[in-house]
């Protein structure tokens, strides 16, 4: 008969056993809500509970004690600032097990083990999340729709954006003031090459007039 013997021993030795449950509580008042075996989970729950009703007397001998078990510091840190005013005015039952049923493989019964209150703790988060998001995203679309507000009154008035016409007009300005300079060098040049010949000439026949 069973007398006597309370707990179960999970297929593990009791100092196997002791970490394990260890390991489980960090992770709960780390995340607020694991998923573990059913066996687990009803193992972790009166573990739990007990490190809770000593984070709630906030002394030192009593952050000492939940030290013993869990040895992350920020974990205890947020049991006795964060966790402890959330059970203030709770007697007890500060964990839920949720069925899951069978897992997939070796048919071992699943259960989610969270702490209570753990609802508006994620409402919280996601309420701040989704504000951010929704800042985030309406940047993009303000822009696009500023975008789209100036091409459609571009294409309205028939004209082309600035940016790119400023290049093409600059461009033929410029050729058509090069081409007259051009033309007006050259209508130069020709008069001083025939003046010379003009000015040959009649020398030419002053010398033949001298002559005679």
């Amino acid at each position: 008969m069973k007398h006597r013997v309370a707990g179960r021993k999970l297929g593990r030795t009791s100092a196997h056993r002791l970490a394990l449950l260890r390991n489980l509580a960090t992770a709960l008042f780390e995340r607020e809500r694991i998923r573990t075996t059913l066996m687990k989970a009803k193992e972790l729950r009166p573990f739990a509970e007990k490190l809770v009703t000593l984070a709630k007397r906030e002394t030192l001998h009593a952050r000492r004690q939940v030290l013993r078990h869990v040895h992350d510091r920020k974990v205890v840190a947020k049991l006795f600032e964060t966790l402890s005013a959330r059970f203030a005015q709770r007697p007890g039952g500060y964990t839920r097990i949720l069925k899951l049923g069978p897992r997939r493989g070796d048919a071992a019964e699943m259960a989610i083990v969270e702490l209570v209150g753990f609802e508006a703790a994620a409402s919280k988060k996601k309420g701040t999340g989704k504000g951010k998001g929704k800042g985030a995203k309406a940047a993009p679309e303000a822009e696009a729709a500023s975008h789209e507000g100036e091409e459609s009154t571009g294409a309205k008035t028939g004209e082309k954006p600035a940016g790119k016409k400023a290049p093409d007009k600059k461009a033929k300005e410029a050729g058509k003031a090069k081409k007259p300079k051009a033309a007006g060098a050259k209508a130069k040049e020709k008069p001083a090459k025939e003046k010379p010949k003009a000015a040959k000439k009649p020398a030419k026949k002053g010398g033949k007039g001298s002559e005679e």
